[in-house]
């Protein structure tokens, strides 16, 4: 009977449970991007072995569920699939998202970190990894020359300032992981703070069309991307190890990233960089070494719909200048500008004497984003900047140690932005931005101030809009705003209060009179404009044009308003104007690209008008306490830029190649009727490579560089006058050198010395044949020939 009973309720169990077994799951599925049905998804309930799949229409249903909890796993192809779990009491409906820009995840993507181009309608030129590896050892300037119509302009061999078709200092932005990098870029002398050890590739736009990234960058942006994280279960990394002839000295950086499938990651950098003095061909560059420390640090989380990402930052260089650059008195001047050879030849030496520059260069960023469905992508940003920057000149007794400049600039930036791009053929980019900046010139180095206190504030706001005409069309429009206001507190010395005529035309801006001093308060106010305009075609796989215009306003620096005294590291006298106004760049761009078969070319043409363009000249000299240095005026004027940019190449099988960069540009100043100064000269660059993936992957270049003499310059030699014998000598400070010519080569292999572990070894011989020549852009011509050859080797480990 109890067994009986035992079964009679068994059976009334089983039957219970079977009729309740009747729910459906039912939803539907869509793509997370635009909201568009997925169709041919794949929904999965693991715990009881159930399939459906989707139609047409993203539905799907799913019938015969019992209660309780199941696991769902939905995939299609193209997206990530998406795990869950959920909680059946009767008939549920489900909508469930998925995302096809799940790529995006193999990729940290903090601002600008994007291996596709930053714009569809500029001149823009991406540099890899592996180009950007070459230049481990050197600087972001050097790197950048390998784009056609990038130059440079140098105080020395370490200090490499970027060009860009004539542009350079605060005109070119330089963005880096996201940041706008602010490193009292005004001085011609002043490098980019950037380590290239922690660079994963660089785009190089032209003109002022990358709005997003600010304004005022009339020459171009230099957006320079983090290394690539590879979101998975894995710890790798790479080092290099440098070694170099002249300089007699080395370069190491390390990386090290460790990354989770869930979407966490931590990468770290370190670099270490030793250099002597460096050579010419017939004599020693002394004073000319270079000591750099840097360190990198990030970590964050990566989800497909939200994520966020810490970084860190850390760089200190300390620089020789060239000791015969710094003068004692008129007659040493002249004699050292206008003679052969440096007034200061000693042997070579690795200490780092005066006169030198010491800067430290700190970043902290913090950013966060959220996609929203149907819509887009918002971003959050913040980001502290602190520079400080020391200048050492050759001083005696107790102010031996103490720097002739101390400057401190600490900037606050924050910035929000949403990327709409819910739509198929219409994109749309809006944000702003808010900027707070302080100088510190501190007081205590016993030599007037350069640049004085102030504060800066910055707010802009922009909008972007792609719109993609068919295939092959491809139309951009931009418009942004800018509001700069300069609160400076400046000391002048009333004698040069009135030679000026400040006294007459800002008379309210002084605020306590010292008797051969006044203190002032110059506060001005800057609204700026800038729109880009641009329209790419292809017109089949050969043909392809690009047309653009960018207008760009950019207020003066603090530099060309406020300098007064001797800047020491550029050797010079530099005096600022409280009268210069903003400057107005109109650019129109053309870009024709031609590629069949082995054959490629890539040409670039550009005008570029700018009003009230800004400009330092030298005017005479004056002695000083610390010696007799050049005077150097800013100025304003009307200007024009025109030129020609060409890459080509010609692969004549698989193994060899031959490619030509080659760019020219002409500068004229419109009112002054003359040519402007400090404008690169026509430039070649032939190379032909040879590679054999059967030989340990066998790379080899040999590079013909042919840079022709500057012959349209403005002359600005003046007449000196020697106490010694009485006599007024004509100072050349205009005439440029002649043109040269020069050989590089290079060679790399790869061994793979154990299971996913390869080591690479190159070999760069710069000038090979030890060419003596003097570059005009660099601002110690006047004193010095260039480097001579340089034997460079390089060890690289991919593990």
């Amino acid at each position: 009977m109890k067994d009986y009973l035992l079964l009679l309720c068994y059976c009334a169990i089983n039957i219970s449970f079977a009729q309740e077994c009747d729910h459906k799951f039912f939803g539907e599925v869509h793509d997370f991007h635009d909201g568009s049905p997925i169709v041919n998804a794949t929904i999965y309930i693991k715990n009881i072995n159930k399939y459906a799949t989707t139609d047409l229409n993203g539905k799907f249903i799913m019938e015969n569920i019992c209660p309780g909890e199941i696991n769902i796993v939905v995939s299609h192809v193209g997206c990530k699939d998406k795990v869950f779990n959920v909680k059946i009491k009767g008939d549920t409906f489900k909508i469930i998202n998925l995302e096809h820009h799940f790529e995006e995840l193999h990729v940290v993507e903090v601002k600008g970190n994007n291996p596709n181009k930053v714009t569809q309608t500029a001149q823009e030129t991406i540099l890899k990894t592996k180009t950007i590896e070459r230049y481990n050892s050197l600087s972001l300037g050097d790197a950048l020359k390998q784009v056609s119509g990038v130059s440079s302009i140098n105080t020395g061999n370490t200090i490499v300032k970027p060009m860009i078709n004539g542009l350079h200092s605060s005109r070119i932005a330089i963005i880096t992981n996201g940041v706008r990098l602010q490193d009292q870029e005004w001085g011609i002398e002043h490098a980019p703070n950037v380590d290239l050890s922690s660079v994963g590739d660089i785009s190089v736009i032209k003109g002022s069309n990358a709005l997003a990234h600010g304004g005022g960058a009339i020459g171009g942006v230099v957006v320079l991307n983090p290394s690539r994280v590879i979101l998975k279960d894995s710890l790798y990394g790479k080092s290099i190890i440098s070694g170099q002839s002249n300089g007699r000295g080395f370069s190491f950086s390390s990386t090290l990233t460790k990354t989770y499938t869930k979407g966490w990651y931590v990468n770290a950098t370190a670099s270490l960089k030793n250099l002597g003095d460096f050579e010419t061909p017939d004599y020693n560059l002394t004073n000319t070494g270079l000591n750099s420390k840097g360190f990198s640090a990030s970590t964050g989380y990566r989800t497909l719909e939200k994520g966020f990402n810490i970084f860190y930052n850390y760089l200190n260089n300390e620089i020789g200048i060239l000791r015969a650059s710094h003068i004692g008195n008129i007659e040493d001047l002249v004699n050292s500008i206008n003679g052969s050879q440096p007034a200061v030849i000693e042997p070579f030496g690795r200490s780092i004497n005066a006169p030198k520059q010491e800067i430290t260069h700190q970043v902290f960023m913090v950013d966060f984003y959220k996609r929203f469905k149907k819509l887009g992508r918002w971003e959050l940003q913040y980001d502290f900047q602190n520079n400080q920057r020391f200048e050492f000149d050759i001083r005696l007794g107790d102010d031996r140690d103490k720097p002739a400049l101390d400057l401190n600039l600490k900037t606050h930036n924050i910035s929000s932005s949403i990327k709409v791009d819910a739509f198929e053929n219409v994109k749309y980019n809006f944000g702003l931005s808010g900027t707070y900046q302080n100088n510190f010139a501190n007081p205590d180095t016993g030599i007037r101030r350069l640049i004085p206190d102030y504060d800066k504030y910055d707010f802009g706001i922009f909008a972007i809009s792609n719109v993609k005409l068919g295939s092959s069309t491809n139309f951009d429009l931009g418009l942004r705003y800018d509001f700069t206001r300069i609160d400076a507190q400046k000391f002048y010395l009333k004698s040069r209060w009135e030679e000026r005529n400040y006294d007459v035309i800002f008379p309210s801006l002084v605020i306590e009179d010292f008797g051969t001093q006044l203190l002032t308060n110059p506060v001005f106010d800057y609204h700026n404009i800038s729109v880009s305009a641009g329209v790419s075609h292809d017109f089949n796989e050969k043909h392809a044009v690009i047309f653009n215009y960018g207008l760009s306003q950019r207020p003066p620096n603090p530099s060309e308003l406020f300098s007064d005294g001797l800047h020491h590291s550029a050797a010079r006298i530099e005096l600022g104007d409280l009268r210069i106004g903003k400057e107005t760049s109109n650019r129109v761009s053309a870009t024709y690209k031609y590629k069949v078969n082995d054959v490629s070319l890539n040409l670039e043409g550009f005008y570029n008008h700018i009003n009230n363009f800004i400009y330092i000249s030298p005017t005479g000299t004056e002695q000083t306490i610390r010696g007799a240095f050049p005077v150097w005026n800013f100025q304003q004027t009307n200007a024009r830029l025109f030129g020609l940019d060409l890459s080509a190449n010609y692969y004549y099988n698989e193994q060899w190649s031959l490619i030509n960069k080659s760019s020219i540009i002409k500068a004229r100043d419109i009112s002054a009727k003359q040519a402007l100064i400090e404008i690169p000269s026509f430039k070649s660059v032939n190379s032909l490579k040879f590679s054999n993936k059967k030989w340990l992957d066998l790379n080899t270049e040999l590079q013909s560089e042919l840079v022709l003499r500057q012959n349209e310059y403005p002359n600005n030699n003046f007449e000196a006058f020697i106490p010694t014998t009485g006599d007024n000598v004509l100072v050349d400070i205009s005439t440029p050198p002649p043109a040269y010519h020069l050989l590089h080569f290079q060679s790399d292999i790869t061994l793979e010395v154990f299971n996913k572990t390869k080591l690479n070894i190159s070999l760069n011989i710069k000038n090979v044949f030890n060419t003596s020549y003097r570059e005009n852009l660099n601002r110690l011509r006047y004193f010095a020939d260039d480097l001579g050859r340089n034997f460079m080797l390089q060890l690289k480990l991919n593990y």
